[in-house]
Formats: structure tokens, C-alpha cells, sequence
């Protein structure tokens, strides 16, 4: 008899499984019930009580739902904006925890009990500044007569990073990050909690270690790379699920900042499936399996360091 059996006995562990199964049903239903409306005729959907299982899988909702709004056009635009700010999560987080964690200065506690209490300020608070400095303009002198530098900024415009316009009479340009990629990621880019998650997790480093490498050569940014970040992949990974899951879901600042169709994100793409006249609940479920791809494999690729970034520091030894 191993330790497990003999800490609990054959039905407690019966019970245990059996409110495991039972949450797991409650938690996986609602996504099997969007599934299967997804796959339902119009009139399957005003039945009451909905039905495990459609009379006729109809693949054509899909179609449907591809062409009522442009879905893969508004996944691609907001898989660019979250990967963009979980990478600006993850590096900007990590020199900040490193200098946090390992570099002594005077008043570095409250320097980041500060940065801890950004967390408090609502969003709300913050949405107009946001505003005013995505979509102002902002003039750069000096800047047409130079055919290098308008070409340069002509491909990055392109690239749907910044707008800008030229005025040759006063040899001047103005850009703004409204309708780019930029002024969808650019407010989100910092965060005070991924920097504390990372904090905490390279405290648990042995100073030992990090004043050995110090003596031996290694540099702050080789530390780094080299040993502090790779030791920090669970809290790294936990934060890159949440930084891109957080970012992927927003609504409201996508649709402020926003005004060409061509750079909404699958959350605003998902209201127009939606019709107050003639509501078609099959289109709409459609369109909300097809923006859950990306976070399936998402969670599916970084499954396994958001469980040990979740579990670390719960078992010892």
C-alpha cells in the first residue's frame, strides 16, 4: 500500500474524482453547447431545452460567418496586437524584476511599492490620456525635404505601424498611431503585475549564485539571459498566457481607436454577426468558435509552464 492509499480511503477517493468530473462538465458544457449551435439550424437554436446533439451538422454556418464580417482579417489584427504586448510584457517585465530583485539602490522598496500602486489606478481613469495621445497628431520638423527618411516612414506606414501625413509648404510631418497596430498594443505595453510575478520568482534565486556569476565576469544582462531568465520560464510562461489572453479579449479601446474596418480586432468582428432585428445565434456561435482557436493553442502550446508557474512555491522539497 503505497502513501497515497493510505492517506485517503477507496471512497474518498471515489468522491473526489466524482466532484472532479462533475466540475469539469460544468466548466467544459458552455463551450460544447456553443459548438454545437455553431453546427444547428435557425430553428434548432429557439428550442427549449437546447439539444445535446443538432438534427443535421450544418458546416455552412461557417461560411456564413466568414462572409457576414472579415473574421480572419480582424484574428490576424488581434493575434498581432496581443503578440505584440506579450512581448513587451515579458522583456520589459524582466528587466524591470531583475533590477527589482537584484540590484541594490536606495529607496528600491519604495520605488516598487510605487510601481506596485499604478495596479490600483482604475483604467477607466486612464482610457482618456490614452485617447489623446494615440489618436493626436504629432509633428516632427524638418522631416519632407529628406526623401530617406519619408520612405522610410512610407514602408512603416505600410506596415500599418503609424500614420503620418507630409506638408511639403512647411517642411513638416505629423504622425499618429490611430487605425495601426501601435496605438491598438502601445498603452499596454508596461505592466506592474507581470513585473511583480517575475520579481517574486527571481527572489527565490540564491544571491549566492547571482554574486558568484558577478565575480566570475558575467554582466547583469548575460545573468539575464543566461540564468535568470531561463530559471523564470513557469512565471514566464504564466504571464505570457495572461498578457496575450487579457489583450486578445478587449473590446472598448480597440473600437475607440480605431475607425478603419481593416484594423478591428475579433471581439468588435464578433458584434457584427450580431443583428438586433433577425438575431441568427448559429452565425454568431460560429464566429465565437472561430476566435477561440488562437487561445486553444495557446494554452495548449504553454499548457505546461502555466501549471508549473501556478504551482510553484506550493510543494517543497
Amino acid at each position: 500500500m503505497n502513501e497515497t492509499e493510505a492517506r485517503y480511503p477507496w471512497w474518498q477517493k471515489i468522491l473526489l474524482y466524482g466532484l472532479l468530473i462533475f466540475m469539469a462538465v460544468i466548466i467544459a458544457y458552455p463551450l460544447y453547447q456553443a459548438f454545437v449551435t455553431s453546427m444547428a439550424t435557425a430553428t434548432e437554436t429557439q428550442t427549449y431545452p437546447p439539444k445535446l446533439f443538432p438534427t443535421t451538422w450544418q458546416f455552412q454556418n461557417y461560411v456564413d460567418a466568414l462572409e457576414a464580417a472579415p473574421l480572419p482579417r480582424y484574428l490576424l489584427n488581434s493575434i498581432i496586437q496581443s503578440s505584440l504586448v506579450t512581448l513587451s510584457h515579458l522583456i520589459l517585465a524582466s528587466l524591470a524584476a531583475y533590477a527589482f530583485a537584484f540590484i541594490d539602490f536606495k529607496f528600491k522598496n519604495f520605488f516598487f511599492l510605487i510601481f506596485l500602486s499604478t495596479m490600483m489606478i482604475p483604467w477607466e481613469a486612464t482610457i482618456i490620456p490614452n485617447f489623446m495621445t494615440i489618436t493626436g497628431r504629432n509633428p516632427m520638423p524638418f522631416c519632407s525635404d529628406n526623401e530617406i527618411f519619408v520612405g522610410i516612414l512610407q514602408f512603416i506606414e505600410g506596415l500599418n505601424i503609424i500614420n503620418f501625413t507630409v506638408d511639403p509648404a512647411k517642411l513638416t510631418c505629423a504622425f499618429t498611431f490611430k487605425d495601426t497596430y501601435l496605438g491598438l498594443a502601445l498603452p499596454y505595453m508596461a505592466t506592474a503585475f507581470g513585473t511583480f510575478l517575475v520579481r517574486q520568482f527571481f527572489m527565490s534565486i540564491p544571491k549566492d549564485l547571482h554574486d558568484a556569476a558577478t565575480i566570475d565576469g558575467c554582466s547583469r544582462l548575460r545573468f539575464l539571459a543566461t540564468i535568470a531568465v531561463p530559471l523564470a520560464r513557469p512565471a514566464l510562461g504564466t504571464l505570457a498566457v495572461f498578457s496575450f489572453l487579457q489583450t486578445y479579449n478587449q473590446y472598448l479601446w480597440p473600437l475607440l481607436v480605431t475607425n478603419d474596418k481593416n484594423m478591428r480586432t475579433v471581439q468588435i468582428g464578433l458584434t457584427m454577426l450580431q443583428d438586433q432585428e433577425n438575431m441568427q445565434f448559429q452565425l454568431v456561435m460560429a464566429g465565437v468558435v472561430i476566435i477561440l482557436i488562437p487561445t486553444f493553442v495557446l494554452f495548449i502550446l504553454g499548457n505546461r509552464q502555466l501549471i508549473r508557474g501556478l504551482t510553484a512555491g506550493a510543494v517543497k522539497g
